[in-house]
């Protein structure tokens, strides 16, 4: 079925032809013709990525009264960028019609400006729980004359903490309005949910509940848990062209996985709870335009994240609850293209991969961590794809053949062309040259208890930096250069371009910073930044002039001092050591 036989007005189906789309996805083919015919509360059950915004906002604005400036509309969504992801979507759908106005409300945003705006009357408003809280407390938001109330991602905003806030404002919208529930999940509190607020609602699931999504296919690793990085840095080598999200469980374990991909080399950054807004902002501008290839993120902070083409989504370690696996996996494969779901696992974690499996009707399919043989070929053959698919403009590079001609003059085909692979390609040979084996055969399951890999990977997962010996450095960059640091991280490592080089605690200043390295390379990094440049600057790195000889343990007491000091309005040396960089 094709939105010209649904029934909608012609703006509408005018501007969705416009924007590319031509037939209905299962989800819309069976809630619009419901919401149009039906005034009755409604549940869909779909899966992320499956055109959830244009089965509820196709329906609502083909009724919406445009002659009146009354709020008709409230849609409620977890997540900042949720929210303006589904009022560009409303904008560009009603981009026809004349008269409609849609004002998204959301945290980390001046509110007064918001309040302006809403003082302008508008159709629809899409919100986040909170801020519409707040602009209902000011008396900025008026809810008590809606018609529709759509609850968008319903599942991630209850298992936000949200639920306060939406019992608030539930109760504060009038009894005679149409409510619509769309959730990826059905678990209990959504029931709950519907049981108490929603009005003999009709259910339309596009697949069975909790089921992960058929063009996904969902893999595990087996290695022991002082492996995982390992095996995460070996499933991104020989995926030249991942473009994945990887997930953690706390925003910890989310840094350190992040900065040790940036610090080996990855194009890679973290999204997790502790980032401010532009800070958030900045990084997923950068994923949604492909300039990072690896994000690593917590569910929570991961929340109404819409990302298209994923080709993986990696568990970093499988969540706790088989819904949030089912969430998680359909981040990728959407419209109708494949991905891949991976999991690495410990052996004891096999029991809960298996309850998954039963729950979300998927077989795992047991995959080998690559071997550095297997990884070094991929990753050769696909250097030597990308030499291959270059475009060769012979207007610029006319004037330099001469030269080019004399500076190769005299090496064979043979030694060109070995010559051209070592350049690019001997940091992955030395790199993976005596890689060992990091499967775990399992059949091990039964030889070892899973009290002694417990203890095991409790020791090794907080194995502390400080094992290694440190130097501390000086380097003339600082916040007012816009570092921080995940870039300083990155910085260093792409100068330097040695994953042996250990990066530990960095200390941003306004003006410079300090950052430490493990005592072996600090000859290696001073020469290599002797004539680094930050965006076109000369850069100064040298080792710090003081505390570079103290103990560890005793800079650590004169940095909690610094600190009372410096509360106290006394001058101090302003070289604390500051916080870890996780």
């Amino acid at each position: 079925m094709n939105f010209q036989e649904i029934g909608l007005k012609e703006p509408i189906v005018q501007a969705v032809t416009e924007m590319g789309f031509e037939q209905l996805t299962p989800i819309q083919e069976k809630t619009i013709p419901f919401i149009t015919s039906s005034k009755g509360d409604l549940i869909a059950l779909a899966q992320t990525g499956t055109g959830k915004t244009a089965a509820f906002g196709l329906p609502v604005l083909n009724m919406l009264d445009v002659e009146t400036k009354d709020t008709q509309v409230l849609v409620l969504c977890p997540t900042r960028e949720l929210c303006l992801q589904i009022t560009g979507d409303l904008k560009n759908f009603s981009s026809k019609m004349k008269g409609v106005e849609i004002v998204p409300v959301y945290g980390g945003s001046n509110i007064e400006t918001q309040i302006k705006q809403l003082k302008k009357r508008a159709q629809i408003v899409v919100a986040t729980p909170g801020r519409a809280i707040d602009l209902l407390e000011r008396k900025a938001l008026k809810i008590n004359a809606i018609k529709w109330l759509v609850l968008d991602e319903a599942d991630e905003m209850l298992s936000m903490g949200f639920k306060e806030d939406l019992d608030r404002l539930l109760s504060e919208t009038p009894d005679e309005k149409t409510t619509l529930l769309f959730s990826a999940t059905m678990p209990y509190d959504i029931e709950k949910m519907a049981h108490s607020y929603m009005k003999n609602p009709q259910e339309i699931a596009v697949a069975q509940k909790n089921i992960a999504a058929e063009n996904v296919e969902h893999q595990y690793f087996m290695v022991r848990s002082k492996d995982r990085y390992e095996a995460l840095k070996r499933i991104a080598d020989v995926n030249p062209d991942i473009y994945a999200i990887v997930f953690c469980r706390t925003r910890i374990e989310c840094k350190e996985v992040a900065d040790k991909l940036i610090s080996d080399g990855y194009n890679a950054d973290a999204l997790h709870g502790d980032l401010s807004q532009a800070q958030r902002d900045n990084v997923m501008q950068r994923f949604r335009s492909k300039h990072l290839q690896i994000l690593v993120a917590t569910d929570v902070a991961a929340r109404g994240l819409d990302v298209n083409d994923l080709t993986h989504v990696i568990n970093y370690n499988l969540p706790d609850d088989p819904e949030i696996y089912v969430h998680r996996s359909g981040r990728t494969g959407r419209a109708g293209k494949s991905g891949i779901s991976i999991s690495i696992l410990h052996l004891r974690e096999k029991g809960k991969m298996k309850q998954i499996e039963k729950i979300c009707k998927r077989h795992f399919v047991a995959k080998n961590v690559p071997g550095g043989r297997e990884i070094c070929e991929i990753q050769l053959f696909n250097l030597i794809d990308k030499m291959k698919n270059v475009e060769i403009d012979e207007d610029r590079i006319a004037s330099f053949s001469r030269q080019i001609e004399e500076k190769l003059a005299g090496m064979s085909r043979e030694e060109l062309i070995k010559k051209f692979v070592s350049m690019e390609f001997n940091r992955f040979l030395d790199y993976y040259k005596n890689a060992k084996d990091i499967n775990v055969d399992l059949s091990e399951e039964d030889r070892i208890s899973p009290k002694k890999d417990r203890q095991t990977s409790r020791r090794e997962r907080f194995t502390p930096n400080d094992r290694i010996k440190y130097s501390r450095l000086f380097i003339s960059l600082g916040s007012k250069d816009n570092v921080a640091p995940a870039t300083m991280i990155g910085f260093i490592s792409r100068i330097v371009n040695n994953r042996d080089v250990t990066i530990g605690k960095i200390d941003i200043m306004r003006n410079f910073s300090f950052f430490e390295v493990d005592e072996k390379h600090t000859s290696e990094v001073l020469a290599a930044m002797q004539r680094a440049k930050f965006d076109g600057e000369n850069v100064t790195v040298e080792i710090a002039s003081s505390q570079k000889n103290e103990p560890r343990d005793r800079r650590d007491k004169k940095d909690k001092k610094d600190k009372k000091d410096k509360k106290r309005g006394k001058n101090v040396m302003f070289q604390r050591r500051g916080a870890r960089n996780k």
